[in-house]
């Protein structure tokens, strides 16, 4: 299982974090968001893919970014289209496609994408773009029968790790974590990452 822990921003903590074996760790180039990052930190990983998370910027700006931070992925957390996904994609990068998930019909427009994105970030429904705390009704994951793969994300605390292990759909491929592990926004609480995914880690281990 995929693990990525988002909206890191100070060079310490995001070494710490990076030491707990995560596979992708986000930042977030969004000036609405709490944890936004307007400058490279003194300390980038090295051992993680580094994702830069992106709502409704242009292209240009988005590449320009990808490049000064050598990001590996490139995340989509707005309004993007198929469209504008596939274009970046077929550029060479790697593409997450956030998906607003609130009913039924988000789920058929998140198998809109099914040539546009590498991966998909199930998240829940917000008037803003993410980072509401808040989960979505996750039977509705039930529904997608797309064949993206896909990350779930929207309020994952602490309490969810036995919830997440019983999720058995074939195209669930890992979880984001943020705000719900976070001493305040931006900062991780390391130790309770680290609990939780030892926990994560030592079942799915288990049941391989």
């Amino acid at each position: 299982m995929l693990i990525k822990v988002c909206g890191m921003r100070q060079g310490a903590n995001i070494r710490q974090v990076e030491d707990l074996g995560i596979d992708l760790m986000g930042f977030i180039f969004y000036p609405k968001s709490k944890r936004y990052v307007d400058a490279l930190p003194d300390y980038l990983p090295s051992k993680c893919r580094r994702v830069g998370v992106f709502v409704n910027s242009g292209i240009d700006q988005i590449k320009e970014t990808a490049d000064s931070w050598r990001l590996d992925c490139i995340q989509l957390h707005g309004n993007e289209t198929p469209e504008f996904c596939r274009n970046l994609r077929q550029e060479g990068h790697f593409v997450i496609k956030a998906m607003q998930i609130s009913d039924p019909e988000s789920i058929d427009a998140a198998e809109g994408y099914a040539d546009a994105a590498d991966l998909l970030l199930l998240d829940t429904a917000t008037k803003g773009y993410g980072g509401s705390g808040r989960s979505f009704d996750w039977s509705l994951i039930d529904l997608y029968h797309g064949q993206t793969p896909f990350l779930l994300s929207g309020g994952i605390n602490p309490t969810h790790a036995q919830t997440i292990l019983q999720i058995k759909h074939e195209r669930f491929a890992g979880i984001d974590l943020n705000s719900g592990f976070e001493l305040s926004p931006a900062l991780k609480d390391v130790e309770k990452l680290e609990a939780f995914i030892r926990q994560i880690r030592s079942q799915t281990t288990q049941t391989q």
